[in-house]
């Protein structure tokens, strides 16, 4: 494990081929006739990769590329807007947030550690008299939306196509783990589920893990679907060491989340990820595929070890998220600094599931506040 200088990557940033990857390349193909046989082949496939890597490509997904194209095409055209234009959605005016989260309300509370980019977060739509929605700082409720004609049919077209890929394959991984797949959808009803639009910043910064597009972390949800239009990607992989993970052409990357690992007893591996700073402008989009607020995580009957109840104590699945998210936005720890938001949990210092690298020299790298992307 190493968490050295970017300028120590290799040099050629081409796409790769499947033959090139270092991650897994799991087929969905089979699940498309909706055969037994299918899923077996499948869940087999994806399983062995949660429980190594727990990052891996997915091929014949069954989303059109027409869907990513236009999703990619609707965050450059916001991005490419006006910051007057964008600060209207901020989402610091909303209650669950949804919006415009500019550069700098990614800060850290390591100032040297600089996450380069700016996004568009949305989430499951849930109507206005959600209950969680009126408790206010839930992370459920309806979106905000751009005044850019047809935008909001565009985004919510991907949005609803992947969120249905992440339905088969939670589906898959029950049946991997030999639970009931419909005990974890009724978990799934009104979920967490965000989409981040996201832009890096064109900057002339060094390359180097002091200033990055996004900080290493693990992901709170079940598991991230990422489309990426560039390279920079770094991912973990079954041997702990940093590797690449550039786009393949018609692959999502997908990764394991912190809710997995715990429902599994740490069967499946939420793996630490980052973005290295390029200096370039680079787009992508993940769906992180998250519960219902309330849905309480911890091992599945199966699992549920004395050992494993002791290392993954019940959590609520919003609880963990938010509470990492008001370590990753300014506005909200302002918010909690100030006594303007207080939730009814702990707020930790530290991702409780997060794996800090070790640079070289074995001397532990200053903790950085939680990332997205």
């Amino acid at each position: 494990m190493h968490d050295g200088p970017a300028d120590a990557l290799p040099a050629d940033h081409r796409a790769l081929t499947l033959e090139d990857a270092q991650l897994p390349v799991v087929d969905l193909g089979p699940l498309a006739d909706g055969s037994a046989e299918g899923i077996v082949t499948v869940a087999a496939s994806l399983g062995a990769a949660a429980r190594t890597s727990g990052f891996f490509y997915i091929v014949n997904h069954g989303v059109p590329q027409e869907l990513v194209d236009g999703v990619m095409a609707a965050s450059k055209d916001f991005h490419g807007r006006s910051r007057r234009f964008k600060m209207r959605n901020w989402c610091g005016f909303s209650t669950h947030h949804r919006g415009y989260v500019p550069f700098e309300e990614n800060g850290s509370k390591f100032p040297k550690r600089i996450n380069f980019n700016e996004a568009w977060d949305m989430g499951f739509e849930a109507p206005a008299d959600h209950p969680d929605f009126l408790a206010g700082w839930r992370m459920t409720g309806p979106n905000v939306w751009p005044e850019i004609p047809g935008w909001k049919e565009t985004v919510s077209a991907y949005y609803e196509a992947v969120f249905a890929l992440g339905l088969r394959m939670l589906d898959c991984l029950a049946f991997e783990l030999g639970v009931d797949r419909d005990e974890l959808r009724a978990q799934c009803t009104c979920p967490t589920s965000q989409l981040r639009l996201l832009r890096y910043v064109p900057n002339d910064m060094p390359k180097s893990t002091d200033y990055v597009g996004i900080d290493s972390h693990s992901d709170f949800e079940c598991f991230t679907i990422l489309h990426t239009g560039g390279p920079g990607l770094q991912v973990m992989n079954a041997d702990d060491q940093w590797v690449e993970a550039p786009p393949i052409p018609g692959a999502f990357v997908v990764n394991i989340g912190d809710i997995f690992e715990a429902w599994s007893g740490g069967r499946y591996k939420s793996t630490q990820h980052r973005v290295l700073n390029q200096g370039t402008e680079r787009f992508s989009c993940p769906l992180f595929f998250g519960l219902n607020y309330h849905a309480v995580v911890q091992p599945l009957e199966t699992f549920r070890t004395a050992e494993a109840l002791e290392r993954y104590p019940p959590f609520k699945a919003g609880d963990h998220l938010m509470r990492m998210t008001i370590g990753g936005f300014r506005y909200m720890s302002d918010a909690h600094a100030k006594g303007e938001l207080v939730p009814d949990f702990e707020v930790p210092e530290a991702n409780p599931f997060k794996r800090e690298a070790k640079p070289i020299g074995g001397e532990a790298a200053p903790e950085a506040a939680p990332a997205r992307g």
